[in-house]
């Protein structure tokens, strides 16, 4: 393929990777995309991809069974040997973001992985950029500003999440001096910022979804900790348009809210309570709820409410962030182009609208 793009991309069956696919096959019609993708109990991978792959498009996608925790990506040598004489494009977004795997299980996966869709970058004879889609949440328990050029400073991390993406995020720093290619840092990914529409109901969903359901109003964290979320719709077209931009080599680019767009947890609770008519959440100190309130709780509440209580435990961390992303990088090389994170506040109730039309995500909702 001397003249066309044969881009390889990992995690596409994913929120995030069905959204990147859909914009890749929209902004460059004569590209091929080349999917990695594991096959699923009771169906392959091919099915998993004509899940999302309309059939007009499916004659540009080719789709191979594979896993980035196994050696060689599972493929076989020959296949191995084809596909790297092809790539001109590397877009690895593949990752567990799980906070409750042990070490080895999130490094299997987040580190080893990594490095194995690099030794497959470094083999390419044409390629011609890698993509690589990390977390701004590489930086752990910071409490600051994080600039994009910054990783290891000495932080802790909350989780085996975090602390694997940024062991993986330093191999790619390491491979970009002899490869071209960029870092790409999301936040927190929500729903698209027009329609609200998600198939991943996690981060800030859940805690969203106790509250409507008016399950629980007490909030163990601090009110003016900060959510920087950033739509998916943002994060894909991001990536598409840094995977082609010379200019982007060796950058490392935070697609997040940043300090003009973020906002507190205390603005977006009461934009939740006017939307769900319900009362305005209270905010507790953590360190108290967890050390003395949640053990007696945990005695004396049964069913939903406990349930609650132990599910919730995941999310604590992100009631008291109050790190900030600068957005140096993402201004400069995207704002030309017209792409810029939008406000929090500004498409929040579009969110609330989905979640309550799809039942959060128990039924089917017409999307334009």
């Amino acid at each position: 393929m001397q003249n066309g793009e044969f881009i390889l991309i990992t995690g596409s069956t994913g929120f995030l990777g069905v959204c990147l696919v859909e914009e890749m096959l929209r902004r460059h019609p004569e590209a091929t995309l080349a999917l990695l993708v594991r096959d699923s109990p009771g169906k392959t991978g091919q099915q998993r991809v004509e899940a999302f792959v309309p059939p007009s498009e499916r004659h540009r996608v080719q789709v191979y069974s594979g896993d980035v925790s196994q050696p060689d990506l599972g493929l076989d040598r020959a296949t191995w040997d084809r596909l790297s004489a092809q790539t001109t494009r590397v877009i690895h977004s593949a990752a567990t973001v799980r906070f409750d795997h042990t070490l080895e299980e999130a490094r299997g996966i987040n580190v080893e992985g990594t490095r194995r869709v690099l030794d497959f970058a470094k083999g390419s004879p044409n390629l011609r950029s890698l993509a690589y889609v990390g977390t701004a949440y590489v930086a752990g328990e910071r409490s600051d500003l994080v600039y994009e050029s910054e990783l290891d400073i000495g932080q802790g991390f909350r989780n085996t999440y975090e602390q694997t993406k940024a062991e993986a995020e330093a191999l790619v720093r390491s491979a970009l001096a002899s490869l071209p290619g960029v870092i790409l840092r999301p936040s927190i990914i929500v729903g698209d910022s027009q329609t609200g529409a998600t198939t991943s109901f996690k981060m800030m969903y859940w805690p969203l979804k106790i509250y409507a359901r008016g399950l629980w109003r007490t909030v163990p964290g601090y009110p003016n900790a900060v959510l920087d979320i950033v739509p998916v719709d943002f994060v894909a077209k991001s990536v598409v348009q840094l995977t082609f931009d010379a200019a982007a080599n060796g950058c490392c680019v935070h697609l997040c809210a940043g300090p003009r767009g973020s906002a507190t947890i205390e603005k977006i609770a009461r934009r939740a309570s006017g939307y769900f008519k319900g009362r305005v959440p209270r905010f507790i100190d953590p360190k108290l709820f967890f050390a003395t309130i949640r053990p007696l709780l945990f005695l004396i509440l049964w069913g939903k409410k406990r349930r609650v209580l132990r599910d919730g435990r995941a999310y604590r961390d992100y009631f008291t962030m109050r790190l900030q992303f600068d957005t140096t990088n993402a201004d400069r090389l995207l704002g030309p182009v017209g792409l810029c994170a939008p406000p929090v506040l500004d498409y929040l109730d579009r969110l609330f609208q989905y979640c309550v039309a799809s039942d959060w995500g128990r039924k089917p909702v017409p999307v334009p």
